[in-house]
């Protein structure tokens, strides 16, 4: 089969297509074939060797993909050859074929697309996850999406829009803030307006934030917190870590999300840090959350966006596309 197997770190030329011999499932494994695949920033990282969840290399790439089941192996009994499914893992999915252990893979939205079955999993889990069971959003709260536009940034604002709060959502290009209002949120343009006094002067401090960027970002959204407030770090976006270059180890130190305890404890605030990668290795605690999210999607009729759609063999192309900046949504890989 054909697969695109990290060897050595670098830019996005060092992935390239091989063939290699197709997975065998084990024991309570399904075996998929890839019909499309969502490309997440975590894999950019991973190419670079800046991803402490990332895999020994070499490795097939991948974290999600949507699939139709070709073989079942012994123990697995939840879906039967033929069923398509949606995967989440740490790693397989830029490939023709991937084994997943069956408790993480999940029963395809016949209403969605392959593209879109492909764009759901990673990003709203982890906006639901940081949303609902961390910072526990309830009716009619002010919320802030930082990065609001991206694949997770999407997901959270329709997520918190269903719940009926009031929801901002940051971006810097007219298509990103168009799409944050057709979604629901009020548009930040974070580029020609201060964040903070821009929400300070639509009426205050907001009980929620989404924290994906650190530095000033991660600064400024602490500052806009109420009491009682919450913020969820799910990532660093604004790090510019380079092995080679110490000065970077000192810069990315600096940036990365901090909190003082004492001042917390003085305003009542709360800080949390999710990584749903790392809660995928409790299968009750995944089969919960799954059925919450599915259940809220379905009733709230939610639908990951689909910026831009690669093909198989363009796959490096759409990592230097996510790496623009230009995107919007999910970046997804067709096969």
């Amino acid at each position: 089969m054909k697969a695109y197997r990290l060897r050595k770190t670098g830019k996005a030329s060092v992935l390239k297509i091989e063939n290699i011999q197709e997975p065998k499932p084990k024991k309570n494994e399904l075996k998929i074939r890839v019909i499309t695949i969502g490309i997440n920033y975590a894999e950019i990282l991973s190419r670079k060797g800046q991803y402490s969840w990332a895999p020994k290399k070499p490795y097939v790439m991948g974290m999600e993909c949507y699939g139709e089941v070709v073989e079942i192996g012994d123990g697995a009994n939840k879906f039967k050859v033929g069923d398509k499914v949606i995967v989440g893992q740490q790693y397989g999915s830029y490939a023709e074929f991937v084994c997943s252990p069956e408790h993480l893979c999940f029963p395809e939205f016949p209403e969605f697309s392959p593209e879109e079955n492909a764009a759901f999993l990673v990003n709203f889990m982890t906006a639901w996850v940081a949303l609902k069971k961390l910072c526990r959003v309830e009716e009619d709260e002010r919320v802030l999406i930082q990065a609001a536009a991206g694949g997770v940034g999407t997901a959270a604002v329709q997520i918190a829009s269903a719940l009926k709060c009031k929801v901002y959502g940051t971006a810097s290009k007219d298509e990103k803030l168009d799409l944050i209002k057709k979604l629901g949120g009020i548009p930040v343009n974070y580029r020609t307006h201060d964040f903070y006094d821009k929400i300070m002067n639509d009426g205050g401090k907001v009980n929620c934030v989404l924290e994906t960027v650190g530095g000033e970002v991660f600064k400024k959204s602490m500052k806009l917190l109420d009491t009682f407030g919450r913020l969820v770090v799910i990532g660093f976006a604004s790090m510019n870590l380079k092995i080679w270059n110490p000065i970077s180890w000192i810069r990315t130190y600096i940036d990365a999300p901090k909190v003082n305890m004492m001042n917390m404890a003085i305003e009542s605030k709360g800080v949390f840090a999710s990584h749903i990668g790392y809660l995928t290795e409790n299968e009750s605690l995944t089969a919960s959350i799954w059925e919450e999210l599915h259940a809220f999607t379905i009733d709230n009729k939610l639908k990951p966006v689909v910026g831009k759609v690669f093909q198989f063999s363009d796959l490096p192309d759409s990592h230097n596309f996510m790496e623009s900046r230009d995107s919007v949504g999910k970046i997804v890989v067709k096969i």
